[in-house]
């Protein structure tokens, strides 16, 4: 779970009304899921005619999304909520932390308003309350596919809500609530939209993209001349028919996973697979409550990857969770090492207020044995992804460009997600744009990134 601060586009409608708008400053904290939420406050409040602001000066009131996962979330979202509060009386505090609005107020009394996770009506209740909207709100300025954090050629696309499951040290349900899916016709709707604006890569999320549906009891819905199932392969079917990457995220590995990877074979879906495995020994596993044959795992990847030739897998592990010993740990090494796993991502277990985890009795792992373990895992898990980028040098391979110069440019391939992977070095004797994908041929490579020529 990373924590990234968002930008928020300057967009100033009152020069076209005649008049002054309220400036709404805006800090968006947290992963892909609370970005997608500020994306629908800032959408709504550009409908109403508010100006946006990148900077607190200024700014008629503050909105800061908080993350609430962890507490060096927690502690960040405490950081950004205070320098709202220093430059503005007016802050307005959303998000996940907002669930918990006592410790809040505890270290900010004043606070205008506090909302948990989700609740727009509220935002916008606030916002009005702070700063009533504009007379005549320009609601033609706002394009059709909203307002987006994200660069144009790539988008995420909330499918779902919630989460079902009850893992022992994670609070997300707490906070979010049960899983609750979108119908398919809205999704798909919401994707046509974003390709049309030019998106080229859409990246599909949710607390448990696998998951999505079963809320719905998989129901139909009308989308052009056809009816779609609230089906996770259903919807990947479809969305693939719309001629633009589309990214899977937080997979959770239920055995219906396997389905889709037929479509990835047939290229309709990228082969890729963001599954969070969170560790690998039966005994964790468990105290987690996290599925634990992690041998039939194994047997699932091989077979994955003889359907998906390029398929590429990523995870995240958790080290150091209560009663993890030096045996469990050395079982989730062996595992890797067999798994052969492309992206892996780890961080140190901490303890959650209101987690399961913190009450299972287990004996805490001494911050010290973190650390060294972190350290462990993530230098083999280097090794590895070395050796699976090596052998990717000669290849030819399509290259989505995020930046781009007169000589050179950045982008990434099929295996590389936004911001949590690594990226394609290009070399060019032609100018490359932004959103443009081209074939690269690739010379060389390091431990995360590789660097060829456009060809």
């Amino acid at each position: 779970m990373t924590s990234n601060s968002a930008q928020v586009p300057e967009i100033s409608p009152q020069q076209l009304q005649g008049g002054e708008a309220p400036r709404i400053a805006f800090v968006s904290l947290g992963c892909p899921k609370a970005l997608v939420d500020s994306e629908r406050i800032l959408t709504r409040l550009r409908a109403e005619g508010y100006e946006l602001s990148k900077t607190h000066e200024g700014a008629t009131a503050i909105i800061v999304n908080t993350c609430g996962f962890l507490d060096s979330a927690k502690a960040e979202s405490l950081t950004a909520i205070g320098a709202a509060a220093a430059e503005n009386a007016k802050v307005i505090v959303t998000g996940c932390m907002g669930a918990e609005p006592d410790a809040i107020r505890t270290r900010f009394p004043d606070l205008f308003r506090i909302t948990g996770p989700q609740d727009f009506e509220s935002v916008m209740q606030a916002v009005h309350a702070a700063a009533p909207p504009p007379h005549d709100p320009f609601i033609d300025l706002l394009p059709p596919q909203g307002i987006k954090l994200t660069p144009r050629h790539y988008a995420y696309l909330k499918i779902s809500e919630g989460c079902n499951n009850r893992c022992s040290f994670c609070i997300i349900p707490k906070l979010r609530g049960d899983l609750a899916s979108r119908p398919a016709a809205d999704i798909l709707r919401e994707a046509e939209k974003l390709v049309a604006a030019g998106v080229k890569e859409l990246l599909i999320i949710s607390q448990d993209t696998s998951a999505y549906g079963l809320d719905l009891r998989y129901s139909e819905s009308a989308f052009d001349d056809r009816m779609v199932r609230a089906k996770f392969i259903d919807l990947a079917r479809e969305l693939g028919r719309l001629g633009v990457w589309v990214r899977l995220h937080y997979v959770y590995p239920y055995p219906h996973v396997d389905d889709v990877i037929e479509l990835m074979a047939e290229g309709s879906v990228l082969p890729y697979l963001d599954i969070p495995f969170q560790h690998a020994s039966p005994k964790i596993l468990r105290a987690m409550k996290r599925p634990g044959d992690q041998d039939k795992t194994l047997e699932r990847i091989r077979a994955w990857r003889t359907t998906a030739k390029d398929l590429t897998i990523r995870s995240t592990f958790i080290v150091g969770f209560p009663g993890e010993t030096e045996d469990d740990f050395k079982f989730l090494l062996d595992w890797l090492a067999e798994a052969k796993l492309d992206r892996v991502g780890a961080f140190k277990y901490e303890p959650v207020a209101g987690a399961a985890a913190n009450s299972l009795g287990f004996e805490p792992v001494p911050p010290e044995v973190q650390d060294a373990r972190f350290r462990r895992l993530m230098e083999q898990c280097h090794a590895m992804s070395a050796r699976k980028l090596k052998d990717k040098v000669g290849a030819r391979l399509p290259v989505i460009i995020d930046k781009a110069g007169p000589r050179a440019a950045e982008g990434r391939s099929k295996g590389d997600a936004p911001e949590i992977d690594g990226v394609v070095h290009v070399a060019s004797k032609r100018p490359l744009r932004i959103g443009d994908i081209v074939t690269v041929k690739i010379d060389r490579s390091d431990a995360y990134d590789l660097y060829g020529t456009a060809v």
